[in-house]
């Protein structure tokens, strides 16, 4: 069931998603060579601490984990897309490094991506990123009262695809709301004009994957979270929380 917020609730969800923003923001510039990913998630649990917010990630246990999830951060490196664990593994120059983070705040919450190199670029990297980027502007863009689930997904999928790269199937967006995961699901493919109808007051959290190869297969690591790449190709994943509201899309996990 897909829930409408009011217009004081996406507000509320607002501030949530501004709590997002400042610890990605924190984190990227955090994330130089050395660095360990336990200490990029402890430095966003300290977001977390000084908004008097509370992560929807530390403690998660969906159907498929074997295990509750335990951070406050998806951190995956390289050729894991997403879900990743954050450990002792220290960043190193040329790394692909895709950062996925939530908040809670006063029954609100907040979730968004980012993706970034530490050190010196690779050309093809960027362009991944690059993409990336663009098939969420683009799903964005579709967000728009009046259309329908299939056009976010259609305009996501159609970046992807032109650009050649692969699209993990089975993972994509959601609804987002007092829970972290909401109805609807929001695909990263699809056909325009088909699903759900979007209204005012509908929250969303969309989010492209993209793999480099242009290959789609993935699999599960050991650890039961992690998704790689099924040819170590690298990965790329950027989010944000959006509202649908009568003036448009409105970014709520925007950072500035």
């Amino acid at each position: 069931m897909v829930e409408l917020k009011t217009d004081t609730s996406i507000d509320a969800m607002y501030e949530a998603g501004q709590v997002v923003a400042r610890a990605l923001t924190a984190v990227r510039e955090a994330a130089h060579v050395g660095v360990s990913l336990l200490e990029l998630d402890e430095l966003a649990h300290d977001v977390l601490r000084a908004a008097g917010a509370g992560s929807p990630f530390l403690g998660y246990r969906p159907s498929f984990a074997p295990t509750p999830f335990p951070a406050v951060v998806c951190a995956s490196v390289n050729d894991a897309i997403v879900h990743g664990i954050p450990d002792g593994y220290r960043l190193r120059d040329g790394d692909l490094v895709s950062i996925d983070f939530g908040a809670k705040l006063a029954g609100w919450a907040g979730d968004s991506a980012i993706s970034f190199i530490v050190g010196k670029p690779r050309p093809a990297d960027v362009r991944l990123i690059d993409t990336a980027e663009r098939a969420l502007a683009a799903g964005i863009a579709a967000a728009v009262v009046g259309n329908r689930v299939g056009d976010i997904a259609h305009a996501i999928g159609t970046v992807c695809r032109t650009a050649g790269y692969g699209i993990p199937q089975g993972f994509g967006g959601h609804g987002i709301g007092r829970q972290m995961h909401e109805d609807p699901a929001i695909p990263n493919e699809g056909r325009p004009g088909r699903g759900l109808p979007l209204r005012h007051g509908m929250a969303i959290a969309i989010e492209p994957m993209l793999i480099a190869s242009g290959k789609d297969g993935y699999h599960e690591a050991p650890d039961g979270w992690t998704l790689r790449t099924n040819d170590g190709s690298r990965a790329a994943h950027v989010e944000h929380t959006v509202a649908i509201t009568e003036a448009g899309p409105r970014v709520l996990t925007e950072r500035h």
